[in-house]
């Protein structure tokens, strides 16, 4: 239970780091093309994961690997997710952003169990389903307003890409865990990411600003930093039981909006975020109530994603 706790509290954090990366990546999609925010972020991300893995003595040692591809599949999950995340930041407001972006907890739920064998109980069901319901209450002021615009529609449909990319690319870095270290899964999705982003040079990048440019860097910093904590936590706690502490970012969110961009939301919305904050809630007092929460299950991971694959 210790470790299933220890790893709930990193994906708390870094659901909060990951909330400041998208407002920095939203503040620099002013000025800036996604795949140039692609490549500062994940580029300077390689120096909090470098000193993470120099801290943790695994550096240069620890960037050996016997599963590159499962390394590539994982990165180019997280590449594609990556980019429509950041499409869907640069059209949409964050609350709305990250709302899309909690569909892909939900299909954690069926990816988890069956290529990693994990049984959640009711729990974790019903908070889920709950938080589900959360996000259709953030996204119903949007769907109700007559006349929406070619911009919202883009950055809806690269919301609900980049969930379905964002549930495979979490399950694989679920199995990845069972031999790799973070740092390790972390260094290389940073590195092909970077490599991905730069290809889109000869598209037109801008030259941002002094402003944008410490957009971009923080950018990096944090998510750098949101990326070892949550591949930390995935080594900890099932993906299943973590999938309900997503919905935090929903606060962060709904709060940077106001204090950033001056956008408050319609009551309905906070009613949904409500519902979302409920969710996580459930899963993290559930045992205190009797309702079992699901633990690690190492062996099946191990069964059904081999070194080498």
């Amino acid at each position: 239970m210790g470790s299933v706790w220890s790893g709930i509290g990193l994906r708390l954090a870094a659901t909060g780091l990951f909330a400041v990366m998208s407002l920095f990546v939203r503040l620099a999609s002013f000025e800036a093309p996604v795949g140039q925010i692609m490549f500062w972020r994940s580029s300077v991300a390689l120096i909090p994961i470098v000193l993470y893995l120099m801290w943790r003595r695994q550096f240069p040692r620890g960037l050996r690997t016997a599963r590159p591809f499962g390394h590539l599949k994982r990165s180019t999950f997280g590449l594609v997710s990556m980019f429509f995340s950041f499409l869907s930041l640069a059209y949409l407001p964050l609350a709305l952003a990250t709302a899309l972006g909690f569909l892909a907890p939900l299909l954690v739920l069926p990816v988890a169990m069956i290529m990693l064998r994990e049984k959640p109980g009711m729990a974790v069901f019903t908070a889920t389903f709950a938080g589900f319901g959360g996000v259709f209450l953030m996204l119903w002021p949007t769907f109700s307003t007559p006349g929406i615009d070619t911009g919202v529609l883009i950055g809806i449909g690269a919301g609900l890409a980049m969930a379905v990319t964002t549930a495979f690319a979490k399950v694989q870095i679920k199995a990845l865990t069972s031999t790799e270290s973070s740092g390790t899964i972390a260094f290389y999705f940073a590195v092909i990411c970077s490599l991905g982003g730069l290809l889109t040079l000869p598209f037109g990048w801008a030259d941002p600003s002094p402003e944008i440019l410490m957009w971009l860097i923080g950018a990096g910093l944090t998510g750098g930093l949101a990326h070892i904590f949550m591949t930390e936590a995935l080594a900890r706690a099932p993906a299943s039981t973590l999938a309900a502490f997503e919905y935090t970012a929903m606060i962060w969110a709904l709060l940077l909006d106001v204090t950033v961009f001056g956008l408050l939301p319609e009551p309905v919305s906070l009613f949904g975020a409500f519902l979302i904050v409920l969710a996580a809630a459930i899963v993290m007092f559930g045992d205190r109530i009797g309702v079992p929460v699901p633990k690690p299950d190492i062996a099946a991971v191990q069964t059904q994603s081999k070194p080498g694959e």
